[in-house]
């Protein structure tokens, strides 16, 4: 049994709930229960809070956790990330009051700054030389300059709406971050059996992100021309149809370039064009 310690609450609940029940795994939402089995697969889930989340994992208290990248490094807990989960992006970024006449990073030198993450923002700080003076705030970061409080802030920025409602603006991103799955580092066989199982049917689920499945009818004599337009992820799949002189053609495409490659196979006499949303793809 594998033990995962998960965010209680927010936005990263949210889609690591999504993607365990994508992977088909079972297990109660409710906040009311610090710890829930899952019903059909052989883990556990904790909730906790995120800044608790690496020192649970690294400990030994919880096997594995999803946790942001922003809040691993700035614990800087002895876990192993087992991979990048690509949801849940932010940014960590400076930001100072609108009009304040910035000019680069000597800015800050002197100036008080009000974040939650101390450790990043003092690396970033002693790798840029620049002596600034870091006030530890646990909470509404964004409110310090228009209070009085500091002249700057270094917090969580997503869409920038929370800074442009407090009149800052973003002069510096320190780094980019996502959810991680991270790992005690200690597991012994049993629990490093379950965890293969959870990444096969995590990659099945990210791997068919934004793809989508298009099958169509196209003359055979095109079929050269418009195979070399379809990016699969391998040689698509071509078949014969009882009209003499046509061919289906199956394959995967990444919706980004969805509209520009349907386009394209209209083009060159595609027909009947059929395009179904992909749930799971097994390598």
């Amino acid at each position: 049994m594998l033990r995962i310690a998960v965010q209680s609450k927010g936005r990263l609940f949210e889609d690591t709930m999504a993607l365990l029940a994508e992977a088909g795994i079972k297990v109660s939402s409710s906040k009311r229960t610090l710890l829930v089995q899952s019903s059909n697969f052989p883990i556990e889930v904790l909730y906790l809070r995120d800044d608790d989340i690496p020192q649970s994992v690294a400990s030994g208290v919880a096997d594995l956790g999803i946790v942001g990248q922003n809040e691993f490094e700035e614990r800087a807990e002895d876990a192993e990330v087992v991979r990048p989960l690509g949801f849940s992006k932010c940014r960590l970024s400076l930001a100072v009051p609108k009009g304040c006449g910035y000019y680069g990073m000597k800015w800050f030198e002197g100036k008080k700054i009000a974040t939650s993450y101390p450790a990043i923002l003092r690396r970033f700080m002693q790798q840029n030389h620049i002596a600034a003076d870091i006030h530890v705030i646990t909470g509404s970061v964004e409110i310090s300059p228009g209070i009085g409080l500091a002249d700057a802030i270094f917090d969580i920025v997503s869409s920038g709406s929370t800074l442009v409602s407090n009149n800052l603006v973003e002069v510096e991103t320190v780094m980019q971050s996502e959810a991680l799955l991270i790992a005690n580092k200690n597991l012994d066989d049993e629990k490093r059996a379950v965890l293969d199982e959870l990444l096969f049917r995590i990659e099945a689920v990210k791997a068919a992100e934004d793809k989508k499945y298009v099958l169509m009818n196209v003359p055979t004599d095109r079929l050269k021309d418009i195979v070399a337009v379809l990016p699969g992820v391998k040689s698509p799949t071509v078949m014969p149809l009882a009209t003499e002189g046509w061919s289906s053609v199956h394959t995967v495409i990444e919706e980004k370039r969805f509209w520009e490659i349907i386009r394209e196979l209209k083009q060159l006499g595609a027909e009947g064009i059929l395009v179904v949303p992909i749930e799971k793809m097994i390598p």
